[in-house]
């Protein structure tokens, strides 16, 4: 499903980061509940979310979620993304596939700070198969309280998209 959205609603998060109209999310079967608790945790945060797939566990495909998520940032509808699958690996590399993608795997707070403060990323990638709750809970906290570090930081993600 992807949405006709002007980004018109822009907030900060803990004033740090901002988001644009809503957080957007995307997840395959197997990081389902996952996703559910991703949800709960938005909701006690009072922070606005577009659930973008799959809304079951029975067995899909990531990358039909994935470039759901990525398509509905390129075009400036929700900022920032939060996506996961099995691994994670599936739906970071789909999501990767989008120029103005910049979607990292975390599985410890301190990679969910790098990849905000040095890599800019505009989606957190969870593995649902491997990362407990409190450890995703602690790794949002630091993805939405982390900014781009910018600096030498910028160029080396300019150079990032293929030209």
């Amino acid at each position: 499903m992807h949405l006709s959205i002007k980004a018109t609603n822009t907030y900060k998060h803990n004033g740090i980061m901002e988001i644009k109209n809503f957080v957007g999310l995307a997840s395959d079967h197997a990081a389902f509940p996952l996703k559910q608790f991703v949800k709960k945790y938005l909701d006690e945060k009072g922070i606005k979310y577009y659930d973008y797939g799959t809304y079951t566990e029975e067995s899909c495909n990531y990358a039909t979620f994935g470039h759901a998520l990525a398509n509905a940032i390129e075009a400036g509808e929700c900022y920032p993304g939060i996506a996961m699958c099995g691994s994670g690996e599936g739906i970071s590399m789909t999501l990767n596939k989008h120029q103005q993608i910049r979607a990292g795997l975390v599985w410890r707070p301190e990679i969910a700070h790098l990849i905000r403060e040095h890599n800019n990323a505009n989606v957190i990638v969870f593995p649902g198969r491997f990362i407990s709750e409190e450890v995703c809970r602690e790794c949002l906290d630091e993805f939405f309280a982390t900014e781009f570090a910018g600096g030498r930081h910028q160029q080396r993600i300019e150079d990032i998209p293929v030209k």
